[in-house]
């Protein structure tokens, strides 16, 4: 257990060593951990052993792990009290996305740099800045400082760091079960989401879904000229869009039966407090150039994007589509479609139906195959979670507004994993920005937002402690 001097002297010595900890960032930062690509091979190995070696002067059992693809660190801290008091798993990821288009970055992007954004705000440039070698940071300064105040941690802590995390995490499932044992604890942690606005910390409760298809309508055995049979041939693109328009009713609603089966609503009052952001379309769909929520029109435009299942072609092909112009009724056309879902949904039972759906609609001398992509069930805490309270209060403390619970559009597929596989619950604590351009040229981490990170996961780790197994 922790007590409210020995927090504040942590606290107090984070904020004396923030330079000593940005410059342990920038060590790695500038290794160029580019998972997606062969070439870089040797420097996620590189990643991996720094990040262990760095873990192992906090008197952690700190090892690199092999797996099929880029190795894992895996570091245990010594506390000699295990079983007595909580035991947390800390996840994050070393690799990073590829920099292309170079063309496009202001400043190399392995080459570390605090400078000042338009609107005055020191950032953090480099790729890997935010997402996730910023963030894992956080979490790694925070227990060097709580170490070098006490010689301890407030509780127990397993920390494992993944090299694949940007290409799908294929190698990461088979080492979670081959390393049950030694991945045991009541929850999980992750830092790799983010905060609701730069002075507003979030805890994210809920992640949707995802069900990734592609549809292929097939009609005659070759391309056809559409002066000779336009108007008797069946055309494949006027097939597939009729039917993909036809998921869509005029209030927004999926019209596939059974699509909403299983779909609860919000909480009264965790409603209440997401109303009270107040999202608008002026200051989320403005900067985009659009101006009309296109979701369910019945609501709130916060719940279409975070807690409401959704449907989205997000690609779509047949016919001639190069310059100048080819008069041709194609042989095939071809759509991959995606579902973000919500607790309750089933991912088979939404693929199924969706094909159902298509199947149905089939006119004859019309011929259809499908392809399945990814395949992920939602994730969604129980809103009165202890661990969940125990993050809010610490968050709160520390930046002075009530921390949101807040639902995630996107889909962190290791959160299921842990539960699947470790049988563990997740919380899932950030301070990345909308505006920090992961994944994109010139990403960004506010220095405020690593600075105030590490005295959040050191408030975090405290009020853990004083929550009984």
């Amino acid at each position: 257990m922790s007590d409210v001097s020995q927090l504040q002297k942590v606290l107090d010595r984070i904020d004396a060593e923030f330079d000593n900890s940005l410059e342990r960032l920038f060590a790695l930062l500038r290794i160029k951990s580019i998972s997606a690509d062969p070439a870089f091979a040797a420097d996620c190995r590189a990643a991996a052993d720094h990040l262990c070696k760095d873990i192992a002067t906090l008197g952690f059992a700190s090892e690199v792990r092999p797996t099929d693809g880029h190795p894992a660190i895996l570091a245990k801290s010594n506390s000699g009290r295990a079983g007595k008091r909580p035991h947390v798993l800390f996840y994050g990821h070393y690799d990073v996305q590829p920099v292309d288009p170079l063309n496009l970055w202001h400043r190399p992007p392995f080459d570390p740099l605090v400078t000042n954004h338009a609107d005055g705000r020191k950032i953090i440039v480099a790729r890997g800045a935010e997402d996730d070698k910023g963030q894992l940071m956080t979490f790694v300064e925070a227990c060097r400082a709580w170490k070098a105040v006490t010689g301890s941690l407030p509780l127990d802590v397993t920390i494992i760091i993944e090299g694949e995390e940007e290409v799908g995490s294929k190698n990461f499932v088979p080492f979670l079960e081959k390393n049950k044992q030694d991945l045991k604890a009541d929850f999980a942690l992750v830092c790799d989401t983010g905060m609701w606005d730069p002075n507003t910390p979030a805890i994210t409760t809920s992640l949707r879904g995802l069900v990734y298809d592609e549809v292929k309508i097939k009609a005659a055995n070759r391309d056809l000229h559409s002066g000779i049979f336009g108007g008797g041939a069946q055309n494949p693109i006027r097939v597939l869009t009729r039917i993909l328009g036809s998921i869509f009713d005029e209030e927004g609603r999926i019209t596939i039966p059974g699509f909403y089966d299983g779909v609860k609503d919000l909480p009264a009052d965790i409603l209440a407090q997401w109303q009270k952001l107040n999202l608008t379309p002026e200051t989320f769909l403005k900067p985009i150039g659009l101006s009309i929520p296109a979701g369910e029109k019945d609501r709130l435009l916060i719940e279409q994007i975070s807690s409401r299942p959704t449907c989205d072609v997000n690609g779509i092909v047949g016919g001639y589509t190069g310059e100048g112009s080819k008069t041709v009724i194609p042989a095939e056309a071809s759509a991959k479609i995606s579902f973000r879902l919500v607790e309750g949904q089933d991912p088979d039972r939404i693929r199924k139906a969706f094909r159902d759906y298509v199947t149905a609609r089939l006119p004859g001398d019309c011929r259809v195959e499908f392809t399945e992509h990814s395949n992920a069930p939602a994730v969604a805490l129980d809103w009165n979670m202890k661990p969940l309270a125990a993050a809010g209060r610490a968050l709160t403390e520390e930046w002075g507004k009530e921390a949101v619970l807040m639902g995630s559009g996107a889909s962190i597929p290791i959160v299921a994993d842990f539960k699947r596989t470790l049988g563990l619950d997740t919380v899932l604590v950030g301070f990345g920005l909308d505006d920090d351009n992961i994944h994109s040229p010139n990403e960004k981490y506010d220095l405020r937002s690593f600075h105030k990170g590490i005295r959040s996961w050191a408030r975090i780790l405290a009020s853990l402690a004083e929550q009984p197994r």
